[in-house]
């Protein structure tokens, strides 16, 4: 499919509920295979306060374009946990990001780290699909979502077992972020409007996080540096994507930014 280029939030979100609504007929099914799928792995921050990594895998961006269309899922996230990642986030978004379930249900029967759905979720039954397929953590937007249907996500994918990783874009969202009880709070340094990041304003959002959150840095994270900038802002994670996937060793190149240490919060 090719690659529609910047497109709106809106525009995703209207893909993601078409998406949703021809789960409908499924239920069932959906209902079944989570309840059958293996107990969900914890979120845990690394040993001896370090920043954790969560690396990514998605084949395609609208911000970035092609980035690795050939991607073997199962191989690149065994790479990644050999290299030390705390949890690889997987795009399930085919449209805009080259990704599928197909894809996360290889990764979360190859590796023993948690793996995040990482797409935008507007319906329980895309909760139920992620489950069946494996996750541990799904990935909820604020600015995606109003706050009730925010609220009702996040309860049931409490109620399945299930992590959530409730991102914020700016300062006014993290209230809303708390108020519906995360796993972790994504501040994404990415502005969804422009596509343009910020890493100092990502700096600002993770300080303001509570200390007993778990926080996680999302978006333009690229090198060791960038990883010990938002460590000293108190991130407890950063998520990785582009640079990992064009790396030629995925496995080195995830074992370059561990073992980085944070600063504590508050």
């Amino acid at each position: 499919m090719q690659l529609v280029s910047r497109p709106s939030l809106d525009e995703i979100l209207s893909t993601a509920r078409r998406r949703a609504g021809a789960l409908a007929g499924r239920r069932r099914e959906l209902e079944l295979g989570a309840a059958a799928a293996p107990a969900p792995l914890p979120l845990v921050r690394p040993p001896g306060d370090q920043v954790g990594v969560i690396a990514e895998l998605k084949r395609r961006s609208p911000s970035a374009g092609e980035i690795h269309g050939e991607l073997d899922a199962a191989t690149h996230g065994r790479a990644y946990a050999a290299g030390g990642a705390a949890a690889i986030s997987v795009l399930t978004d085919e449209e805009y990001f080259g990704g599928s379930l197909d894809d996360l249900t290889a990764v979360a029967r190859a590796v023993a780290v948690p793996v995040l759905r990482k797409d935008f979720i507007v319906d329980e039954l895309q909760l139920l699909e992620a489950r069946m397929a494996g996750a541990s953590i799904v990935l909820l937007i604020v600015r995606a979502l109003a706050p009730a249907a925010l609220r009702a996500l996040a309860a049931a994918a409490h109620g399945l077992g299930l992590a959530t990783l409730v991102e914020i874009h700016g300062p006014g969202e993290l209230d809303v972020a708390l108020s519906v009880g995360p796993s972790a709070v994504g501040v994404n340094s990415r502005n969804l409007a422009t596509y343009a990041v910020d890493l100092a304003a990502a700096e600002r959002l993770v300080a303001g996080v509570p200390p007993g959150m778990l926080a996680v840095a999302e978006s333009g994270v690229e090198t060791r540096g960038d990883v010990e900038r938002l460590g000293s802002a108190g991130a407890d994670f950063v998520l990785v994507g582009t640079s990992l996937l064009r790396s030629p060793d995925p496995a080195a190149a995830v074992k370059a930014l561990v073992g980085v240490l944070r600063r504590a919060r508050g």
